[in-house]
C-alpha cells in the first residue's frame, strides 16, 4: 500500500512537471531602450536639451553630480526560448552643460567628434 502511494505521487509529479512550459511568462523590460541609430546621432558639445531630444530623459541622474547621466536598459526574459537576458548601459558626461564624454555598450559614430553647427 505504501509503495503504491509513492508511485502515485511520483507519477503525478512527473505529469505536472511536463506542463511547466505551458505557462506563459512575459518579458520584463526596464529603463530606456536605446537604438544604435539614436546613439549615432550624438555629437560632442551637444547641449543637455539636444541630448534629451535625441535619447529622451535619462533613467538616472547622479544626485551629487548633475553633469553625469546614465541610460540603462535591461530585458529579463520570461521564457528561455525567447532569448537571453541582457543589459545595455550608456553614460554621458557634461562640462558646462555640453557633452564631453560618452561611454558604455554602444559604438559611437565616426562623426561623434564633429560638433553640430550652431
Amino acid at each position: 500500500m505504501k509503495f503504491r502511494n509513492i508511485l502515485v505521487v511520483i507519477a503525478a509529479s512527473l505529469m505536472l512537471s511536463a506542463c511547466a512550459d505551458w505557462i506563459y511568462r512575459i518579458d520584463v523590460p526596464q529603463g530606456n531602450f536605446l537604438d544604435e541609430r539614436d546613439v549615432s546621432k550624438l555629437r560632442i558639445n551637444m547641449t543637455k536639451e539636444q541630448v534629451v531630444y535625441v535619447l529622451g530623459k535619462p533613467v538616472v541622474e547622479d544626485s551629487f553630480d548633475h553633469d553625469t547621466w546614465y541610460y540603462l536598459y535591461q530585458m529579463k526574459r520570461g521564457m528561455a526560448k525567447r532569448g537571453k537576458d541582457f543589459r545595455k548601459e550608456l553614460t554621458l558626461s557634461f562640462v558646462d552643460n555640453r557633452v564631453s564624454e560618452v561611454s558604455g555598450d554602444f559604438e559611437l559614430s565616426e562623426d561623434f567628434y564633429t560638433p553640430l553647427d550652431e
